[in-house]
């Protein structure tokens, strides 16, 4: 047998156990996503069956309208997330949220309270939140430090800030918008909820249909590439932690209408803030953050919380399983990318 031959076969062999590996990890792939949709789809069938009064037309409203603040939450933090991948340790990830809406919602009650009006409080709401989203920006994109390390400093930048403004005691709030956010309603359904749908629809018609959207996607999957269309990926990354930010103020007058007031300890959901963005993903086709995705995995968290109650099962079972989700999410999807990177 000649070298030239030999080489061939060589070559030829592995192929073979490339394509056969390759073969193999997607449908490994495809087992395990179908096998976490199975597990979704067993606990909820679990609630209905056992779960009194579950499938209500009045509960699942209810959840719908509970999970309005942990979904823009979560809209804000999938933003981040495509913009700047979706890598957990060196991707985009916006730890300081949760605290961002802590301190907006702090700003809004105290100036409610001192006697402005909801004009004035909102846009001051909405400023803070944005300067936190700015100062996130400027830590990831402007000193280039990790998202995960800058937004964990910020995120104690807010929450001491919002101690600091309330003296970690409960600010009250009253006002004609917080009024209409309790009690308004149209077609039977709460404002809270429509809330909920309202900004899902926005944020799906600009992330999926828009050029912008396109062009962030691009940003956060190949930033080399994008860089080499002449997308601007800086302005890009900056942009999603500023709205980020937004979202956190939105959600902080949704949760001060919820409580009457602004309440330390908002930091306590960013763990279900992480969980449903990062949930989003496998619910999508390529395991890529999408809003309909996230939606879909807020509804979830939101039955998955409402059913333990009806059950009276305890609420801190809740954050542990939370906590599983999020650790089969990274499982999945880091299994996924070394499938797209072995092709």
């Amino acid at each position: 047998m000649s070298a030239t031959t030999l080489h061939t076969e060589i070559g030829a062999s592995d192929e073979k156990q490339a394509a056969a590996k390759n073969a193999s990890r997607r449908l490994g792939t495809i087992v395990v996503r179908l096998g976490a949709i199975a597990a979704f789809a067993a606990i909820m069938l679990y609630f209905v069956v056992f779960a009194p009064g579950f499938t209500s037309t009045f509960n699942l409203i209810n959840v719908v309208e509970q999970s309005a603040i942990l979904g823009v939450l979560a809209y804000g933090m999938t933003m981040v997330i495509i913009g700047g991948g979706s890598d957990v340790t060196e991707g985009g990830i916006d730890l300081s949220i949760a605290a961002n809406m802590g301190l907006c919602a702090a700003v809004y009650a105290t100036l409610l309270s001192m006697g402005y009006g909801d004009f004035l409080a909102v846009l001051a709401a909405l400023a803070v939140g944005m300067a936190i989203g700015a100062l996130n920006a400027l830590a990831v994109v402007g000193l280039g430090i990790l998202p995960l390390l800058a937004t964990l400093a910020v995120l104690n930048v807010a929450a001491g800030m919002e101690l600091t403004l309330t003296q970690n005691t409960v600010v009250g709030a009253t006002s004609p918008l917080l009024a209409f956010l309790v009690s308004g309603s149209f077609l039977g359904i709460s404002a809270l909820a429509w809330a909920l749908v309202l900004v899902s629809a926005i944020m799906i018609a600009i992330v999926h249909y828009t050029s912008f959207g396109l062009r962030l996607f691009a940003v956060g999957g190949h930033p080399e590439a994008a860089r080499a269309a002449g997308i601007n990926v800086p302005f890009y990354i900056s942009f999603t932690y500023v709205l980020s930010g937004f979202c956190a103020a939105v959600a902080s007058i949704l949760t001060v209408s919820r409580l009457s007031a602004s309440t330390p300890g908002s930091g306590e959901l960013l763990l279900s803030v992480l969980a449903a963005a990062l949930l989003g993903t496998v619910f999508s086709r390529r395991f890529v953050p999408t809003i309909g995705g996230t939606l879909l995995s807020v509804l979830f968290i939101g039955l998955l919380a409402n059913g333990f109650q009806l059950l009276n099962v305890s609420s801190y079972w809740v954050n542990g399983v939370q906590g599983a989700l999020i650790l089969l999410v990274v499982a999945v999807t880091s299994f996924a990318r070394g499938s797209e990177a072995s092709r």
